[in-house]
């Protein structure tokens, strides 16, 4: 079979091997998943549900258009419709807005280590990926700016909150470096979890600033990631662009009623946070306990500092395998000395508490 000149270049690559084949290559399930940054607290009832209800008419199409979730999301946002479009999750999104934006030849700036899902895209669709490090375990506004005027890059990502360190940065830094983007340059500001950020890390942005578009997600805070559903936020001419590109059907009307009953149910929300909170207190203790250090984290997942290299982390990443923890690390260095925890019920981090120990045991040999 021929494939067409961009695919028959790449490799088959998966960005990230979920925890299912992961599970099946070592012959059982896993005690504690902890590795994929879900919201173990799981959705609100009100949405499962609706989910429930809609279910019964999943022999209809999706609403193309979205329409009840995106007039929510609006009010939700104090803005108007024409801004948001609704997609198959932040990763679906990516997809399209690279496939909208990047011509084979294309220069993209991202950091080395960030969301490799986005390099994925940039490869199937031809673009060249410019990389900057982290700096102090965060992505670099300045480096990113520097890198994007030297390459005439289109698109700029940076995630606020970072994934995988947990870092963040002030939303006023967002807002300078908007500022010095290069002309003809988007930032694609990816706020995934922003549901677990302090306020001050979220940007006061014009949603009709033709420079940015946010990226935001039902997947984390709101417990959703098997449904595949998220939103973009964008100048209406730039969110009018996706209607070339996109499936307009590819939300199914199970993930809309989940949404949008999500979106409604407020103090389900509130509790989530709470519980994500008191969850990184405790990996943060369980840190402690243990000699580690625990990276200050705005997100529903705790990076741990294991205080040496990444062959080091690696090895104490598989002895908690071994003991039926799953847990993932950053796979670039310096990031990669750590592991990354995802916060989740007290009886998984319990696990992972008694484990812990012995994988670090069997690591220093």
């Amino acid at each position: 079979m021929r494939f067409a000149p961009i695919p028959e270049s790449l490799p088959a690559s998966v960005p990230f091997t979920g925890p299912e084949t992961l599970e099946r290559r070592r012959g059982s399930a896993y005690v504690a998943r902890l590795g994929a940054n879900e919201n173990g607290f799981g959705p609100s009832p009100l949405a499962v549900e609706a989910m429930a209800k809609a279910a019964a008419e999943s022999w209809k199409y999706g609403d193309a258009d979205s329409y009840d979730l995106r007039q929510a999301l609006a009010a939700h946002h104090g803005i108007s419709p024409d801004h948001i479009m609704v997609g198959e999750g932040i990763d679906g999104l990516l997809g399209l807005l690279v496939r909208l934006i990047v011509g084979p030849g294309d220069a993209v700036v991202t950091s080395d280590g960030a969301y490799p899902t986005f390099n994925y895209h940039v490869a199937g669709f031809g673009g060249v990926l410019h990389k900057v490090p982290y700096r102090d375990d965060c992505e670099d506004p300045e480096a990113l700016l520097t890198r994007a005027t030297e390459t005439g890059a289109r698109l700029i990502y940076l995630a606020n909150p970072d994934n995988p360190m947990g870092s963040w940065h002030d939303g006023a830094v967002i807002e300078e470096m908007l500022n010095r983007l290069p002309d003809d340059a988007l930032l694609v500001l990816d706020e995934a979890y922003a549901e677990f950020a302090p306020p001050s890390a979220i940007p006061r942005i014009d949603p009709a600033d033709p420079r940015v578009i946010r990226m935001r997600t039902f997947s984390k805070a709101y417990g959703l990631a098997g449904a595949r559903i998220g939103y973009a936020i964008g100048a209406t001419e730039l969110i009018a662009g996706f209607d070339r590109i996109r499936n307009h059907f590819g939300v199914n009307r199970i993930a809309q009623a989940g949404a949008l009953a999500a979106l409604a149910d407020k103090d389900w929300l509130s509790g989530v946070q709470a519980k994500v909170v008191a969850a990184r207190q405790r990996i943060t203790e369980i840190a402690q306990d243990n000699g580690l250090t625990a990276l200050p984290s705005a997100t529903n997942f705790v990076a741990i500092d294991c205080g040496r290299d990444g062959e080091f982390a690696r090895a104490v990443l598989s002895g908690l395998d071994r003991s039926g923890i799953f847990v993932r690390m950053p796979g670039v260095a310096p990031m990669d000395r750590c592991i990354r925890v995802s916060c989740g019920p007290e009886d998984e981090l319990t696990a992972f508490a008694a484990m812990l120990p012995e994988a670090l045991s069997a690591a220093r040999g």
